[in-house]
């Protein structure tokens, strides 16, 4: 048994990649250099960038959000290690007293082997409950070198310096480890931070799992990525369609120097993931207009920054490109629509304005495609075009107007849509169309001529394209929340395709969600938005429609910071409610769908249940199907109190349940003659 238990630690030592070492650390331990490819680094050198990661459940988590904590700490881990298995319950135990203390503890992993799924079987194996942050690029494991797991890193927000680096305690070595730890080194280091002084032995070796880095040996190669070849064509793809002249970007992509000289802040916003913009969660769903970098296109950028930004030989791609800011990138279009100009001051906040434009057509279109093309993108945040049979008052109008009609919403670098095959929207000759315009300044005054392109069909599509919303009028945000969750459905009284997918919320918006709950139950994420983007209100267009059938909700989630700690929140003393100003917030899910079976001859639209469902999916908080006098408000909570509901509750369970109260406003439409 002994030449057993030693095979098997020899084995265990193997995967962990280094040879039996029982010497613990003292106290009067040197300070170790840390050594990569490019340099020594000791902590009292090493500033800790800003980083965006997501952790093994899907949540965003951002390091400098948290930079009024007295700490930062972050262990490396990996699966399957059994140092970093062995030092969780210390870890955990520092956690669990410390948290109070406004410290912030992560684990981070940065294992080419381990994906979000494993490890979130790992963790639920071992009882990790804290985020582990996958560095699924290595970049961030790269600027911190990080060589093993288990090691732990305290940083200091007061200037982004690592404190301490090394083991949690001198309990655990390679295949042996005490009862107790006798020297605590992490929560000496926390006392530290906590009291605003130096740690006295920064940097310990730290025993774990060798990370593979493999880049770490790459710098030279680095230095001879090319720009001509690979850096250029990649940002012309992803990223020059903004920034160019007359684009949404604050600055142009018109050759290496500027690249260059924009350099350090290119890899600022990748690795944050700021840029290219897109919010759409890569393990959750696919959609056909994602944009952003892959995993390898990013590490090329960011390593190509870090080796100094090499020109290199060849031509310059972006020096040679055309600005087509003001193009139309479908072709000329069959009608264009002029909004009203509209001067956008240099400086200040300016509230949503909500323009109308004649309809000069004599005759009814289908509509197939649809591009905006605003005068000047500096301004243009975002745009929501819709049309109406009607006409507006003169300054009647509102946010809803657009959504009568909805035709398209436009944000920078997604300007058109083109509707999916042999569907269409109609437009009906005469009324109006209809716009939502966000300005946001940009340092100069600037007068904005936004224009709306419509491609028509030939002939009318097969299905009718619809859009609709989950929205939820009865939102309250507590004050000083970070992490609070409303939401809404939209039930499907007849099978349907969906295609298309916009979530919206303002400055206190955090991350978002759609799923779908079918009539057994099971529910199925398909859109999850991590970080919410005030400044980048994207649809996320599905790759493949999806098919949902009769009685299946599609589920709207958004949770709200209203917290000091973010920085867009006009007052996190206050609790907000509903309302279209950027200062208020909403929870508004909108979707393109089609009923599936729906045809001239076989017509299955109906406006008041289609009406009332939206109204249902918000008031009925809990989900259970039935409004509850509890989930009443208004005239609905007066009738229910003075019994004038109770012949309406068929089946005499104290609540409503849809067809009961569809059939109740059914009959008072038709009592009103309508």
């Amino acid at each position: 048994m002994k030449h057993l238990s030693s095979l098997l630690v020899a084995l265990c030592l193997t995967a962990c990649g280094t040879e039996v070492d029982t010497n613990q650390s003292t106290e009067s331990e040197a300070k170790i250099s840390l050594h990569t490819a490019a340099s020594e680094v000791t902590s009292e050198d090493l500033y800790v960038d800003n980083f965006q990661l997501l952790d093994h459940e899907g949540r965003a988590h951002e390091l400098y959000y948290y930079d009024d904590a007295p700490a930062i700490v972050i262990m490396i881990q990996g699966n399957g290690c059994p140092i970093v298995r062995n030092a969780w319950s210390d870890y955990r135990d520092i956690r669990d007293e410390y948290q109070d203390q406004g410290i912030q503890f992560y684990m981070l992993n940065a294992n080419k082997q381990d994906n979000r799924e494993r490890i979130g079987l790992e963790a639920a194996n071992y009882s990790y409950d804290i985020p582990i942050l996958k560095d699924d690029t290595q970049l961030i494991a790269e600027s911190l070198n990080v060589t093993r797991t288990a090691e732990v890193l305290v940083i200091s927000p007061s200037d982004w310096s690592i404190l301490y680096r090394g083991p949690v305690n001198d309990r655990l070595s390679y295949g042996q480890q005490r009862k107790e730890a006798k020297n605590h080194y992490l929560k000496e280091a926390i006392d530290a931070a906590i009291a605003g002084e130096a740690v006295e032995v920064p940097v310990r070796k730290s025993k774990g799992c060798i990370v593979n880095l493999p880049e770490t040996k790459k710098r030279p190669e680095h230095a001879k990525i090319s720009y001509s070849e690979t850096i250029a064509p990649m940002l012309e793809k992803n990223c020059a369609e903004c920034h160019q002249d007359g684009g949404i970007g604050p600055w142009a992509m018109t050759g290496y120097d500027m690249v260059e000289g924009f350099a350090p802040m290119i890899r600022e916003v990748v690795r944050t993931q700021r840029m290219p913009p897109w919010s759409a969660d890569p393990h959750v769903g696919k959609f056909n207009n994602g944009r952003g970098l892959s995993i390898e296109e990013k590490r090329t950028l960011v390593h190509w920054i870090e080796a100094g930004a090499p020109r290199g030989d060849g031509p310059d791609p972006l020096a040679d490109r055309v600005s087509d800011a003001t193009v139309w990138p479908l072709g000329e279009p069959d009608l264009i629509i002029e909004a009203p100009a509209f001067d956008v001051p240099a400086s200040g906040i300016i509230d949503y304005q909500f323009p109308t434009a004649p309809n000069p057509l004599d005759r009814d279109v289908w509509v197939k495609a649809v591009t905006v093309v605003p005068g000047d993108k500096t301004v243009v945040h975002h745009a929501l075009v819709g049309s109406s049979e009607t006409v507006t008052p003169a300054g009647q109008g509102d946010g809803d107007d657009v959504f009568e009609n909805y035709l398209i919403g436009f944000v920078p670098g997604a300007e058109s849509y083109v509707y999916p095959e042999n569907t269409g929207v109609e437009v009906k000759a005469g009324g109006e169309f209809r716009f939502q315009m966000h300005y946001t300044t940009s340092g100069k005054a600037t007068t904005d001529k936004t224009k709306l392109g419509l491609y028509f069909h030939d002939k009318e599509p097969e299905h009718r394209l619809r859009q609709q919303v989950a929205i939820n009028f009865r939102i309250n945000i507590p004050a000083n929340s970070d992490n609070h969750q409303e939401q809404a459905y939209f039930e499907f009284d007849h099978d349907a395709t969906l295609y298309m997918l916009f979530p919206h919320a303002h400055y206190r918006g955090k991350s978002s969600e759609f799923a779908v709950q079918y009539p057994d139950g099971k529910e199925e994420t398909i859109l999850s938005v991590p970080k919410y983007d005030f400044n980048w209100q994207h649809s996320y267009n599905l790759e493949k429609p999806l098919d949902v059938p009769a009685g299946a909700r599609l589920i709207h989630r958004t949770r709200y910071d209203n917290s000091k700690r973010n920085l867009a929140n006009p007052d996190p003393d206050s609790n907000i409610r509903w309302g279209l100003q950027s200062a208020e917030e909403m929870l508004y899910g909108s979707f393109f769908f089609r009923w599936t079976d729906e045809s001239k001859t076989n017509p299955l639209h109906d406006p008041l249940q289609f009406n009332l469902r939206q109204f249902f999916g918000f008031a009925d908080r809990n989900m259970d199907g039935k409004l509850s006098r509890d989930e009443l408000s208004g005239n609905l909570a007066q009738a229910w109190d003075s019994g004038r509901l109770k012949q309406v509750d068929r089946d005499n369970d104290n609540a409503l349940s849809f067809a009961e109260f569809y059939a109740m406003q059914k009959a008072r439409r038709q009592a009103q003659g309508r």
